[in-house]
């Protein structure tokens, strides 16, 4: 793992990025409010306490990588009732990113996402942070069958829908779980918001995601 000024990418033709907590600072504070909403949902759902259902919350999140499938296991509910009622948010911690939109368009290739939020969630965003123009296409939770990251069905998935190499794939996420199987694929890594993992599945950390790019080596083209 490196904490790089000058990470070497010019290998890369596919940028693949995470949405939540990787295009916008982790800090800012909307999946706190993104969790809370899931568990009021689950309140009304269940008529337990919220600390009972954020235990619950906390234990479908370790054991499949997000809340939805540890609900739908034990629930019979349409899962866009679910999804709708977590994503309703004002999304008032976002706006136009200018300096992340122009370290995004100096990157050679294709631009995806990557990420277990709803389609219409990640379509939301993007567009809040002024980058929507810059995403080539956005695999989602219900583009995975609702199997979220990281499974590695999920990766396959992915990758057969944008046909891409993942020798050639740079993948940016803030969650190192989900950098163990891309890593395995041979995709090149890179934490995001973080500086303090070390650990040999992530090739890069990035704190900043903007001067990250900015700096990086990449592909020089005609």
């Amino acid at each position: 793992m490196t904490v790089s000024a000058r990470a070497d990418l010019r290998h890369v033709d596919a940028w693949l990025f995470d949405i939540d907590d990787t295009l916008y600072p982790h800090d800012n504070g909307l999946m706190a409010d993104i969790r809370q909403r899931i568990a009021d949902f689950l309140v009304r759902l269940t008529g337990k306490g919220e600390d009972e259902v954020k235990l619950i919350q906390r234990g479908w999140f370790e054991t499949h990588g997000a809340a939805l499938p540890g609900l739908l296991a034990e629930y019979d509910l349409a899962p866009h009732i679910f999804l709708d009622y977590v994503h309703d948010l004002p999304l008032h911690q976002l706006s136009p990113d200018a300096a992340l939109d122009a370290a995004i368009a100096r990157l050679p290739g294709r631009v995806l996402a990557f990420t277990n939020g709803s389609a219409n969630h990640a379509e939301r965003v993007l567009e809040k942070l002024g980058i929507a123009h810059r995403f080539e296409g956005i695999f989602h939770i219900q583009s995975g069958d609702l199997t979220p990251k990281p499974h590695p069905a999920t990766f396959d998935r992915m990758m057969a829908m944008f046909g891409i190499d993942p020798a050639q794939t740079c993948f940016f996420e803030d969650s190192s779980k989900n950098l163990i199987h891309a890593r395995a694929l041979s995709m090149t890594t890179v934490l995001v918001g973080r500086e303090d993992e070390n650990e040999a599945h992530i090739n890069y950390v990035a704190p900043d995601l903007t001067a990250f790019l900015n700096a990086a080596s990449v592909k020089e083209t005609a």
